[in-house]
């Protein structure tokens, strides 16, 4: 990408050095995500030129010197959110907030502030440390989770992402509790694995909203135990009435707009917990009713779930092996390198939930 607004393209880089604490990894696939979209139209910006993709796996191909527990042929799914464990935020048991992540990540380079890559002899930035659409990226060590054997790296690649985001926000973020009832407000990656990590933690009621049929099916056959479509139907008072007048114990907002902000806190019972997975324009504002945000509810933004991806991607790779959770129905599309320009064109409108870039 060498500017917001236009097609990428393909060219050949240059990769290294590679670090003591580095790896090298062969991507076996990468999927399309609205945050690499985001960037390419200008929402988020970032310094250029600059390879995107943060949804990637594939297998070691080089380790650095103090690398010893991984070795080349291993499967992995890479994640984006490398920690140096000593700052305040890490001491607080808030990795996603990690200094030098956040300061490394705004301006596109390495976790130490370096660069792995180059084009013609200048700095080439990564977006969030991965830089996933290539064949090759050099990332941190704590980057790249060996994956279980017999896990396809297709499936492994939503992991790193909107799978881990939705998941996380049900089991780690706002735990729902056995009986419950929760509601996932839009359906696409992010809120499909909400819908399913809800039914993992035994929620009772699952209701999940959308504007798409197509995409309401697909919630319903991971889990989801209603399903509204808003063009149509009234959400609010669908939840009210699934929920003798309270509204849902947790809400996970996954659709990022404005009137989904705000519904989720008005379709949340007094004291339940509200997540926003979803989000806008950084520079926009978002209104909202007072009393809609009073009555003891618990509201909170997040970026990943409350990940722990050396625990969490094995786990969840474990979980889609042996059936129970399902990835398969969220790839809407797998397309090579040189078709990413449709990928994103898909995704604009609205006719993606996830294409994944495969490479041979």
């Amino acid at each position: 990408m060498h500017e917001a607004g236009q097609p990428l393209s393909i060219e050949t880089v240059d990769l290294g050095p590679l670090g003591p604490d580095d790896v090298l990894v062969k991507i076996g696939a990468a999927s399309i995500c609205h945050t690499d979209l985001e960037v390419l139209e200008g929402e988020l910006r970032y310094p250029m030129p600059m390879v995107l993709g943060h949804e990637a796996a594939g297998t070691i191909a080089e380790v650095g010197g103090n690398v010893a527990d991984l070795v080349p042929g291993d499967p992995v799914a890479l994640h984006w959110n490398p920690h140096c464990g000593h700052c305040y935020y890490c001491d607080h048991g808030q990795p996603i907030l990690c200094e030098p992540y956040t300061q490394n990540r705004a301006i596109g380079r390495h976790f130490d502030g370096e660069y792995r890559h180059s084009l013609k002899g200048k700095p080439l930035h990564m977006l969030m440390y991965l830089g996933g659409f290539a064949e090759y990226v050099i990332v941190p060590r704590q980057s790249a989770v060996k994956m279980p054997a017999g896990m396809p790296l297709d499936r492994a690649c939503l992991l790193g992402c909107g799978v881990m985001t939705g998941f996380g926000a049900a089991a780690h973020v706002a735990p729902v509790q056995f009986g419950e009832t929760a509601a996932v407000i839009g359906c696409g990656a992010i809120g499909l694995s909400a819908v399913q990590g809800a039914r993992m933690k035994g929620a009772g009621q699952v209701v999940a909203i959308d504007l798409d049929d197509a995409k309401l099916e697909i919630a319903a056959a991971m889990g989801a135990t209603a399903t509204v479509n808003a063009s149509r139907e009234d959400a609010m008072a669908r939840i009210k009435e699934l929920s003798d007048g309270r509204g849902a114990d947790a809400v996970y907002e996954c659709a990022g707009s404005e009137k989904a902000f705000q519904d989720s806190v008005r379709m949340c019972r007094a004291g339940g917990q509200v997540v926003w997975l979803g989000k806008v324009n950084v520079d926009r504002d978002v209104a909202f009713k007072w009393g809609t945000l009073m009555g003891e509810r618990k509201i909170v933004r997040s970026s990943y779930g409350g990940a722990r991806p050396a625990e969490d991607f094995p786990a969840l790779a474990r979980a889609y092996l042996d059936g129970s959770l399902k990835l398969d129905e969220m790839i809407t599309g797998r397309i090579p390198l040189d078709d990413i320009n449709a990928g994103f064109d898909l995704l604009r409108a609205g006719k993606a939930i996830r294409t994944v870039v495969t490479f041979d």
